[in-house]
């Protein structure tokens, strides 16, 4: 299986389930932000977004204007996210508070919009 089918299939499943769990569970936003202030916690996710997001590059950092970009792009996310949460931690976190209050409702929509795109990019459900 070519690696762009592959992590379009993942990562538009694993959108549309974060979107879902969120948006049913909202009670999971305001867990999520206290423990990113469990230093323990912080590491541990910080840890995890680097190596997400360094694999997703290595295997897929290719710069085409098509839903693969969007691949390479949630890549690159995740890998800066990481690091800033590992060399940056408290700024970062205000950083994320505040993006995610003002917007949370937008980047929601957002993350299973994209979930949507990238499922109907590999499966082709709606014909273009």
């Amino acid at each position: 299986m070519d690696s762009s089918i592959f992590l379009a299939k993942f990562w538009g499943w694993y959108l549309i389930i974060f979107f879902f769990i969120l948006s049913l569970n909202p009670k999971r936003i305001k867990q999520i932000f206290n423990d990113l202030k469990d230093e323990k916690f912080l590491i541990i996710f910080s840890f995890m977004a680097i190596i997400v997001g360094l694999l997703n590059t290595l295997f897929h950092n290719i710069w085409e204007p098509s839903y693969k970009i969007i691949i390479t792009l949630i890549g690159w996310t995740s890998l800066f996210l990481g690091l800033a949460l590992f060399m940056f931690p408290k700024q970062t976190v205000k950083w994320l508070e505040i993006i995610n209050i003002k917007m949370v409702q937008v980047i929601y929509t957002l993350l299973f919009l994209v979930g949507i795109f990238l499922l109907n990019e590999v499966y082709g459900i709606v014909p273009v």
